[in-house]
């Protein structure tokens, strides 16, 4: 019998998360459907209780709904209740709801595995405090950089969130401090960075983060979460100001996509193919 998994959010239309995962069952020979459902924040508890109650064995979610898949499962993984969210559920054989997080390690592949960069000794520039931030930051500090900033436009959650992970930070021995928002354009002479991730939602409003030159060290990276057939807002943004390498999330979506898979199925596919695949769409939707 044919297994069945969704992906929940609002809206949810866009979402390459159907092809992704349907790519990598044809992959790995797995018998199973995917399917996207438009979920409100007032119906997404009851429609994943009601997906799993018709045989539904996992599901992704996604924005909004991060934070209520983590309250409404019966149990989570460390790194689901760290970043106090989940976009991975698991319908267990005993009846339970069991969450996970694979945003961090997706990004961690991403950035490792497929560009090649080495996060050890590094500073890293945090562009927001929400749950994108939330989710990643785990697994940035045991990736042991040398220092993490932090900076958001509300500082009081830029506070919240490194004060939450400052534990974390002491045990891999990773300083992680926040930096006024205004001081992304008016800084100070200190160090510049080594990878600069924009985890705000700017890119989605076609707008970006206040940058400056003094930002940027010889050979920094720009990293965008969000994705696009073309370079975001933030990523042109710091190209002109002096980004040397430009990364967007679509890799940062495979690989956590994959990590959902092998919690699911136990298979871990191969996620360059599905990756080019979907570049390759992209670039034919700018074309049309």
């Amino acid at each position: 019998m044919t297994d069945r998994y969704a992906v929940f959010g609002h809206p949810i239309h866009h979402s390459k998360s159907p092809f992704i995962h349907s790519a990598f069952a044809q992959q790995t020979g797995q018998d199973l459907t995917y399917t996207a459902i438009d979920a409100p924040a007032e119906t997404f508890t009851t429609a994943v209780r009601t997906f799993f109650a018709e045989g539904g064995k996992g599901a992704n979610v996604t924005v909004p709904h991060k934070e209520a898949a983590l309250a409404l499962a019966d149990d989570a993984t460390p790194r689901a209740q760290e970043a106090g969210a989940a976009n991975t559920l698991l319908f267990t054989a005993d009846g339970a709801i069991y969450a996970d997080n694979t945003d961090g390690v997706g990004l961690i592949r991403d950035l490792t595995n497929r560009w090649g960069l080495s996060l050890e000794g590094k500073r890293i520039l945090l562009l927001g405090a929400g749950g994108a931030a939330k989710g990643i930051l785990a697994p940035l500090i045991a990736a042991r950089p040398r220092a993490i900033t932090v900076a958001n436009r509300t500082a009081a959650r830029a506070e919240a969130l490194t004060t939450a992970f400052a534990p974390l930070a002491v045990r891999f021995d990773v300083t992680l401090t926040t930096l006024p928002w205004a001081q992304l354009v008016h800084r100070e002479a200190t160090p510049p960075f080594d990878l600069v991730l924009n985890a705000t939602s700017a890119s989605l409003a076609g707008s970006t983060p206040p940058l400056s030159r003094a930002l940027w060290a010889p050979d920094a990276v720009a990293y965008d979460l969000m994705y696009g057939a073309t370079p975001t807002p933030f990523l042109m943004a710091a190209q002109q100001q002096g980004a040397a390498r430009l990364i967007d999330g679509l890799g940062m979506l495979v690989e956590q996509a994959a990590e959902s898979f092998w919690l699911w199925r136990g298979v871990r596919p191969e996620t360059e193919p599905v990756f080019q695949a979907l570049r390759t769409q992209l670039a034919a939707s700018t074309a049309c």
